[in-house]
């Protein structure tokens, strides 16, 4: 039994996450201590617990220490059982991270998933939707994934009930990815959407990022959306398109929170992917480590910022994979990643 320690690297509830998937891909079981012990609040909490949850639906896992709270779990994994799925988080915790623990071995399975997942589809501290739509599915699809999203109702932070779909295809090849050149800037994109608010308010963040944009002799296009929700909030998306690279950014409305911030948060980040000069942005570059490692040969690609979340990920991955993932460049800097998987997609087809 693979033994992990949660308090490793970033120490938060990615080391559990990559632990399940890994797991589930490769039948290994495993234990991990300290779970989240350096959080404020350590242990398992719901949104935690539904991502074990989800797992062990999905393969019938034999689990022991899933509760609220605890620090330690041991997870025996069975046999991925391909299926349609109905996973209420219950909280606005992020139906993203539930979606990353389990979409890795429904793609390995022999026939096709669907999951329909119900909790906050933009929350704080995870990818929202539109950053998975747009922008990480995008290079699923590169590697050779297929999956189909779509958003019934958007959820936020705290009631959550929103609620996506997906759909789960099985793989029928997997390609590394290389781009250690982004080429020239194509476009910048952006939604500015609004949920139960006037419209207004999308047209301030959209006429702030503009006037930000400008001001430094960039242009963007940026569409105004209304997003379906049973509650009320904000987003700002921007996007910049490159020959070989992309980087998304996002930020969230909140109560008292005035739309130009918003805008400016989501401008920041933006400008300073574009003046690293590479590929791949640093929140994208961590959720890439699993889906590479899994592909037969060399993928290389330059990322904007180094994180511990990056470095983290690769570390975890190497308990269970035959990989080798080399990280070049120091935390907060501009970087490679190279990753070098040498097993077949057969290996882990269940």
């Amino acid at each position: 039994m693979i033994q992990i320690d949660g308090s490793f690297g970033e120490g938060g509830g990615q080391v559990l996450r990559t632990s399940l998937t890994l797991s589930l891909i490769t039948g290994q079981p495993f234990e991990i201590y300290n779970i989240r012990a350096r959080r404020k609040r350590p242990g398992l909490q719901p949104q935690h617990l539904k991502c074990v949850e989800a797992a062990s639906l999905i393969s019938n896992a034999e689990v022991k220490g899933d509760k609220i709270g605890s620090i330690h779990l041991i997870f025996k994994p069975g046999e991925i059982q391909p299926g349609h799925y109905r996973i209420d988080i219950g909280t606005a915790g992020s139906t993203s991270l539930v979606l990353h623990t389990v979409y890795l071995p429904l793609s390995l399975a022999k026939s096709e998933s669907s999951l329909t997942i119900t909790g906050g589809t933009h929350v704080q501290w995870s990818p929202c939707y539109h950053f998975l739509s747009l922008h990480w599915l995008h290079y699923l699809q590169k590697i050779g994934f297929d999956l189909k999203l779509k958003m019934d109702r958007a959820g936020f932070y705290p009631k959550g009930d929103g609620k996506i779909r997906v759909e789960i295809f099985p793989v029928e090849k997997l390609i590394p990815l290389g781009i250690k050149n982004r080429g020239e800037l194509k476009k910048i994109s952006g939604i500015s959407a609004v949920a139960n608010l006037d419209f207004s308010i999308a047209e301030r963040q959209r006429n702030q990022s503009l006037k930000q944009l400008e001001r430094v002799g960039y242009d963007a296009s940026i569409a105004i959306e209304k997003m379906p929700s049973r509650y009320k909030n904000t987003m700002m998306l921007l996007q910049a398109e490159f020959e070989n690279g992309r980087g998304c950014f996002t930020s969230l409305g909140a109560i008292g929170k005035r739309a130009e911030k918003v805008a400016d948060e989501t401008v920041a980040e933006l400008l300073e992917y574009l003046e690293s000069n590479e590929c791949i942005d640093e929140y994208l570059s961590d959720q890439l480590i699993l889906p590479l490692s899994v592909v037969h040969g060399q993928s290389i690609f330059s990322t904007s910022k180094i994180t511990n979340h990056l470095l983290t990920n690769a570390e975890i991955v190497k308990n269970f994979l035959d990989v080798q993932i080399f990280v070049e460049g120091d935390i907060g800097k501009t970087g490679y990643v190279n990753i070098i998987g040498r097993t077949g997609l057969s290996s882990y087809r269940s």
